[in-house]
């Protein structure tokens, strides 16, 4: 693709399901941008064309130009919805107007490094990844495309909490800045702060047989009838 995000729509007037309902079996994508002092417009794009954006991780968390009827709009993509029967038909997107001076908030991806390397894995250790993306707060310049988290030296039984994620310049965890006010006695950790991602013990699962568990049923009624004629 020549410009991965760079999306063209064309405005759209008719509105509502019906107007959505048309749009989507012409093969259109209905859309809003919305944000900053101007009126929402809403807008279609080329289904085919915007999947193929879609297909980028790097698209969801990044600057894009909304180019409607050749004039350009500096926007993220704020909602996506998808058809709940098939994760490759799109029903609706949202594009929030950005501002350069003014902080915002989006969803980002976490991509986990260093697991082959973490001495809690080579002892035979499990990684739960327990959140996949964190909410963030910067300006439009310091939007990362994704955080890294590296656990090659997390150990067994131990986890990476939210407060131990190193952050580019500029970006907060919107989660962590709910939990200022929040009174902790020392080293306790704030409810805000939560595990990210740690490396347990695999709980092993015994497996029996259904022979035996017959056997030991009978064996139990065996010993209690045994009990009941020593009664008597």
């Amino acid at each position: 693709m020549k410009n991965l995000f760079e999306v063209q729509a064309e405005l759209r007037t008719d509105e509502g399901k019906g107007a959505s309902r048309r749009l989507r079996h012409a093969g259109k994508v209905p859309a809003i941008m919305y944000g900053g002092s101007d009126a929402p417009v809403s807008v279609a794009l080329d289904h085919n064309m915007f999947l193929r954006h879609l297909a980028e991780d790097a698209f969801y968390a990044h600057i894009l130009t909304l180019v409607v009827d050749g004039k350009k709009n500096k926007v993220v993509l704020k909602d996506l919805q998808r058809h709940p029967a098939s994760d490759v038909k799109i029903m609706h997107a949202d594009f929030l107007r950005i501002d350069a001076k003014q902080a915002m908030t989006m969803v980002v991806q976490l991509h986990f490094m260093g697991g082959d390397d973490a001495p809690g894995v080579k002892e035979g250790g499990a990684v739960s990844h327990l959140m996949s993306d964190v909410e963030i707060s910067c300006l439009p310049k310091d939007l990362p495309e994704y955080i890294e988290v590296d656990i090659s030296t997390l150990e067994l039984d131990n986890s990476i909490h939210l407060t131990e994620l190193v952050l580019p310049k500029g970006v907060t965890l919107t989660a962590l800045s709910h939990g200022q006010k929040e009174e902790l006695e020392e080293g306790e950790r704030s409810s805000y702060d939560q595990a990210v991602v740690n490396i347990h013990t695999p709980r092993v699962v015994v497996e029996v047989e259904e022979d035996d568990v017959v056997e030991d049923a009978d064996a139990g009624d065996a010993e209690a009838g045994d009990e009941e004629a020593t009664e008597d």
